[in-house]
């Protein structure tokens, strides 16, 4: 029995549509995959060595963490509102943990982040200072009224509090009770 040999032009116009369109899929497919690759954190055990420093463009993940350089990095000496936390302005509602993401995206505005690193939380996350250029977010952060300090920043929230800066121009709920209280253990 002999076969035709004359492949890709014998085909009909459905076939080679159809074809084209596959071939489209698989590259889309390993390209996403491929751009992916690196971009999740990396959540390491928290006695796990850690760098000094790290750096790169920032993609916020709440008020008070972020990616850095294939990192998980949380802002230290700081607490933001969580993602899902909603505190009230005015008497009504204010999502008060996405203006939190929002307001630190903002402060990082796509430039590099750098962060000095001082240990891991105990869910093997990088605690930090980071800075953009001279700005120190962690302080940032405080001073806009946008996070509560703890174990630092003491300055920064009093005349956020006193100017009713951010979440001190609202009624909101520390974030540390909102996450036990919503059994929200992911930021802890």
């Amino acid at each position: 029995m002999q076969r035709k040999t004359g492949g890709w032009r014998q085909w009909s116009r459905a076939r080679r549509l159809k074809a084209v369109r596959l071939a489209a899929l698989v590259a889309l497919a390993l390209a996403l995959a491929f751009l992916q690759r690196g971009r999740g954190a990396r959540h390491a055990n928290p006695g796990e060595p850690f760098p000094a420093n790290v750096s790169g463009r920032a993609q916020p993940i709440d008020g008070d963490s972020l990616r850095v350089g294939g990192h998980e990095v949380r802002l230290k000496g700081i607490d933001a509102p969580e993602g899902r936390q909603t505190c009230r302005r005015n008497g009504a509602p204010w999502r008060c943990g996405d203006a939190a993401r929002d307001a630190l995206s903002r402060m990082t505005g796509g430039e590099t982040v750098a962060c000095d690193v001082s240990e891991r939380d105990r869910f093997g996350r990088l605690l930090a200072t980071c800075r953009v250029g001279d700005r120190n977010l962690n302080a940032a952060m405080v001073a806009a009224g946008m996070a509560v300090a703890y174990g630092g920043y003491e300055r920064e929230q009093a005349a956020a509090k006193s100017e009713r800066r951010g979440i001190w121009n609202s009624e909101f709920e520390m974030p540390r009770r909102w996450r036990d209280e919503n059994n929200d253990t992911r930021a802890r």
